[in-house]
């Protein structure tokens, strides 16, 4: 077997490029108060900061996932990487607010290179690889997060906070050499055009509705502003669906999206993601509040960070027993355990938070159960979708996480900051987070029930590539 063809090193290559893109999610989190000082704005105008890489990840990756399976996905994943290095650059020089925004906006959308590179499995890995291939590199959403919350929080306290950027930076271009010598081209291209039309609609709704949903929390959600850019984006996306239904060669195929199959993984994957991110707003809060409060554990951001971590190394360690899993029960049921397993850590957590070793070990278990899911929800899409669209898909299977991470963000961050009295969030107010979390967990075990088990007629992505039938 040569060297383009050993799945080892390209697995590898596609997992790390995964943590790098996951990684511009968390790294200015841990100076995100200090941000209106450093940039000489309001909070409010900060808080754009973080909103900028949120809204650019959704837009571009559904679209990153179809230009992939025009173009070749490998091009456009070393294109997205070139992005994030130039983001990563512009934000090491930048001591205004304008150029940060559109540093983090690029970061934003280097995640499509995660269901990129799944979808490279696909074309390269032989069938009794890609199950563990895909767990892996599902599962560097969550590694490269929970690792950059630590490495951040060090290189803020110990040098300057631009030093960061440098290190996304080498990141990136690091991974973009690693493609270029291992990663082969990919040979599966699907026949059509780009769809302009539909690239600027689903941007113009996506953009104003996730907007509305990230700021809620500082606007509120009767704000005129937020009504406005809700419904308009609605009604932009209900327009966009409309006309790619007619047109000959969609940016999304809405008909094959429709599929029971496809459908119901991407509203699990809704639900899912909601269950994640709640968690990730009201910990480290939580961590973080001094004991004075009669409820928090009053740790340095540091301690805090270094604390939620193992969750991430969890999701990665799962990949093998995920992989095994999947192989021998199929992905439906790997989904409703992991939801099952993310719905009893947050039941366990609504009376087991008042000691570190609490959180550290529910936190942990919430990562085995996305672990579970993150496997199985892209074995799941391309069991039901043709080869020629497996960039598509998984584009827009990853977008469906990014509103459910977004909704989190927002709803969760309202009801803390609504419990909120003069030494930070109240006790009501984690414990209403953690319902919520585990109501997310609930709708997603019931929605991974109703999949249906049985394979769609006809050629699917699973059905072989390079390497003949699965």
């Amino acid at each position: 077997m040569n060297a383009e063809r050993r799945p080892g090193p390209i697995v590898a290559v596609l997992a790390f490029a995964g943590m790098g893109a996951s990684f511009m999610q968390t790294i200015v989190l841990p100076i995100q108060p200090r941000l209106p000082e450093l940039l000489g704005t309001s909070r409010d105008d900060a808080a754009w900061v973080i909103t900028a890489t949120l809204v650019a990840a959704a837009v571009c990756t559904p679209i990153a996932g179809r230009l992939g399976d025009l173009y070749d996905k490998r091009r456009i994943a070393m294109a997205l990487l070139l992005i994030q290095a130039a983001g990563a650059l512009l934000a090491l020089f930048s001591v205004s607010l304008a150029p940060m925004i559109v540093a983090r906006a690029l970061q934003g959308a280097a995640v499509g290179v995660i269901p990129l590179g799944i979808s490279i499995l696909r074309d390269v890995l032989p069938p009794q690889r890609l199950g563990g291939g895909i767990a892996l590199v599902s599962a560097t959403l969550g590694v490269g997060g929970a690792l950059g919350l630590p490495l951040s929080a060090v290189i803020a306290e110990n040098a300057d906070w631009h030093a960061v950027f440098g290190v996304a930076a080498g990141l990136a271009l690091l991974c973009f050499v690693l493609f270029a010598l291992v990663v082969p081209v990919s040979t599966l291209r699907a026949e059509g055009r780009v769809d302009a039309v539909g690239i600027i609609g689903l941007a113009i709704g996506l953009v104003a509705v996730l907007i509305a949903v990230s700021r809620s929390g500082e606007w509120g959600w009767g704000d005129p502003r937020i009504l406005a850019l809700g419904l308009g984006g609605l009604l932009v996306l209900l327009l966009w669906g409309v006309f790619e239904l007619r047109v000959r060669d969609p940016l999304v195929d809405l008909r094959v999206s429709a599929r029971p199959a496809v459908l119901l993984t991407n509203l699990a994957s809704v639900a899912m993601g909601f269950a994640l991110f709640a968690s990730n707003v009201a910990f480290p809060q939580l961590l973080e509040l001094p004991p004075s409060t009669g409820f928090g554990l009053g740790l340095p951001l540091l301690t805090a960070s270094l604390a939620l971590a193992p969750a991430g190394l969890t999701m990665m360690a799962m990949s093998p027993l995920a992989d095994r899993l999947e192989r021998a029960h199929g992905p439906k049921p790997l989904l409703a355990w992991g939801a099952a397993v993310i719905a009893l850590s947050y039941l366990a957590a609504l009376w087991l938070h008042d000691e570190l070793w609490q959180i550290v070990a529910i936190n942990v278990l919430i990562g085995v159960g996305i672990g579970l899911g993150y496997a199985a929800m892209p074995a799941l899409i391309m069991r039901a979708v043709p080869p020629s669209e497996t960039g598509a898909a998984n584009g827009l299977n990853a977008l469906m996480r990014s509103l459910g991470t977004s909704t989190a963000s927002a709803v969760t961050g309202a009801v803390l900051a609504g419990s909120a009295t003069a030494a930070g969030p109240s006790e009501q107010g984690f414990l209403t987070s953690l319902v919520l979390g585990l109501i997310a967990a609930v709708a997603c075990l019931g929605v991974s029930l109703a999949i249906p088990s049985a394979r769609p007629a006809g050629r699917t992505a699973l059905d072989g590539g390079e390497f003949g039938p699965a």
